[in-house]
């Protein structure tokens, strides 16, 4: 009979330590992994009229003095270049194509400011963006260009063939 104590002890206190350990809250870690996966992104799907990424290329500035223009992503509804300056990045050049999220217009409606006929807004401190054709938004991104720089750049996309772009 002692023996028997001996040997269900262990079995019932291993069985507890696993039925509590399988029991316990996820980490903060696997909570961020659940809601980035099935939280809303989920719900925010790029529509099947979204542009391919890769046919926004061609409408992005030619990179000049002294810049390189290195395209790092490209996605349904989206393409993005690095403006780099000596081999440093100096700012993030993107094009979005807003179909997916008609209220990312609402901004620009109350733009007095315009490039090329087309609406203009900072969002931020660090990032102007226009509206081209009431789908395509062009933003540049940068901590270290001005105000007035980062509009030069947008300047320097082909608003009006992208705008043709359907």
């Amino acid at each position: 009979m002692l023996s028997l104590r001996k040997f269900i002890a262990p079995v019932l206190l291993a069985f507890l330590l696993l039925i509590t350990s399988c029991t316990q809250a996820p980490s903060r870690f696997e909570q961020a992994q659940k809601e980035s996966t099935q939280g809303t992104q989920r719900n925010q799907a790029v529509s099947k009229e979204a542009e391919e990424g890769g046919s926004f290329n061609k409408f992005f500035p030619a990179a000049g003095e002294g810049y390189k223009l290195v395209f790092s992503q490209e996605k349904k509804g989206f393409a993005q270049a690095k403006l780099q300056q000596n081999g440093k990045d100096v700012a993030v050049l993107t094009i979005n194509d807003i179909i997916s999220n008609s209220s990312a217009k609402d901004k620009f409606k109350q733009s007095t400011e315009k490039i090329d006929g087309y609406p203009v807004v900072n969002q931020g401190k660090t990032a102007t963006a226009v509206l081209v054709a009431d789908r395509y938004q062009v933003k540049v991104r940068s901590t270290t260009l001005t105000e007035d720089e980062r509009k030069e750049w947008l300047d320097k996309f082909d608003l009006n063939s992208l705008a043709r772009l359907k």
